[in-house]
């Protein structure tokens, strides 16, 4: 995992092009890591991508070959790595953005499904590899693909395993946009910049009153969305859009 910053923007790269970005647990920590270091004090965005023609081929096969655990043993390093990745992208307070140039494979495409923003080239591949080696979706499959795609459509991706291209990965849902490989870069620079734009602490704040209440009935949900509310009201970004607003034609 390669992660530098341009100005505001936290850049993450998978690194390991001569396996399709695969990565094993080590570099799933390292992911964590780089995503929990995310402030929005410093921090307007994460850009997420991989080095080379993948996004990421999601676990390392030859890794798993290898291993010799008893289930506790595997539960605790699941729940360590792969697990620590999904709770850190999913709770992040700086937006995250998926710059998806190839194939987005196993965890590869849970890490897109964790994105808050996907663009994807069009010839990108997705699949929800896990049945092929025997294991269900997860980093966070199990939870988020039906959530994006549908309960059937994550269930045909689930059982099947099937490719799907970018076009129809953006028609299910999967990702925000299936766009030209000339016109990738340009399209999540233009998102970028739009990020840069807005307050990156209300952001954050959204994001956490939608994701906390995607399993809340009514009126939990309302009472959790304006407890944050009245957090939103107490920071400089509130107090200057309303300025701004007020000052308009003056």
């Amino acid at each position: 995992m390669n992660a530098t910053t341009d100005d505001t923007i936290l850049r993450l790269t998978f690194d390991r092009p001569e396996s399709m970005n695969a990565f094993d647990g080590e570099e799933a920590v390292a992911l964590a890591e780089a995503v929990e270091s995310a402030d929005p004090e410093r921090h307007d965005a994460i850009v997420l991508t991989g080095e080379g023609d993948a996004f990421s081929a999601g676990g390392d096969i030859e890794a798993m070959a290898e291993r010799e655990e008893t289930p506790r043993q595997s539960y605790e390093r699941v729940n360590d790595t792969y697990g620590r990745m999904a709770e850190a992208m999913f709770e992040c307070p700086v937006p995250t953005v998926a710059r998806v140039n190839g194939d987005a494979v196993g965890a590869g495409l849970s890490i897109t499904a964790l994105s808050d923003f996907a663009y994807a080239v069009e010839d990108a591949r997705f699949s929800c590899a896990f049945v092929h080696v025997g294991l269900v979706p997860d980093t966070g499959g199990s939870y988020l693909l039906p959530k994006l795609v549908g309960l059937r459509a994550a269930k045909r991706l689930a059982f099947t395993g099937e490719f799907v291209d970018g076009e129809e990965a953006a028609a299910l849902g999967l990702v925000t946009e299936s766009v030209p490989s000339d016109h990738l870069d340009d399209r999540v620079d233009d998102l970028v910049e739009t990020l840069v734009a807005r307050p990156t602490e209300t952001i954050g704040l959204a994001k956490q009153a939608i994701h906390g209440n995607l399993g809340r009935q009514w009126e939990d949900a309302l009472d959790y969305e304006t407890m944050l509310q009245v957090q939103a009201y107490s920071t400089a970004a509130h107090e200057d859009g309303v300025a701004a607003f007020l000052n308009r034609g003056e």
